[in-house]
């Protein structure tokens, strides 16, 4: 078995991976993925797609979920930071609408799991930003809904030390309130 560290999080399900990093004076290396560690400590997840962004200082994304074709996402920065949030959005856990964030960089290489049924999103703190991640399943533009990343009913303290107002895109602030898309959630 390997050295990687899982951190657990207060929401069900929903890990923390820090992978072991060999740095010397070359450089570093990491194994960013191994199907078969993820499965030994229990997230045996078949991802069939990867994604990448690059983001400026104060772009917030999200949040964002499919809900007839969800995804489980293994989301990591390759460089620069950003503050990554996931929202319990499964209707059965004792944990819904709750949140949980973490800041992930280029730098501590932590990566975070999230399950099929949370809300993501991500605020990017350094001047820019990559990111990258998996999911279990293809991107289906018709399934994808959202929630205001400032919803008061899910309270996210995000960390806006930047300056002026975060940048968010003209789909983003079309999203529902998170009581609406609760009900409408329960309504399936």
């Amino acid at each position: 078995m390997s050295s990687l560290r899982l951190e657990h999080t207060p929401i069900r399900d929903l890990v923390v991976i820090a992978p072991p990093v060999f740095d010397d004076e070359r450089g570093y290396f990491f194994e960013s993925y191994n199907a078969r560690i993820l499965c030994e400590i229990g997230i045996a997840q078949n991802f069939v797609q990867d994604n990448e962004s690059r983001s400026k200082r104060g772009v917030l994304r999200g949040l964002h979920m499919q809900k007839e074709r969800p995804q489980a996402k293994l989301v990591r920065v390759v460089e620069g930071e950003i503050f990554d949030v996931a929202v319990d959005a499964r209707p059965e856990s004792s944990t819904f609408g709750e949140w949980y964030g973490i800041f992930l960089s280029g730098e501590n290489k932590k990566q975070l799991y999230i399950p099929e049924g949370f809300l993501h999103g991500f605020l990017t703190l350094s001047d820019e930003a990559i990111f990258a991640y998996k999911c279990s399943d293809y991107y289906a533009p018709h399934d994808e809904c959202g929630v205001r990343f400032d919803d008061s009913d899910i309270g996210i303290s995000w960390p806006f030390d930047i300056s002026g107002e975060p940048i968010i895109s003209p789909k983003d602030m079309k999203n529902t309130s998170f009581e609406e898309f609760s009900v409408e959630c329960r309504e399936k």
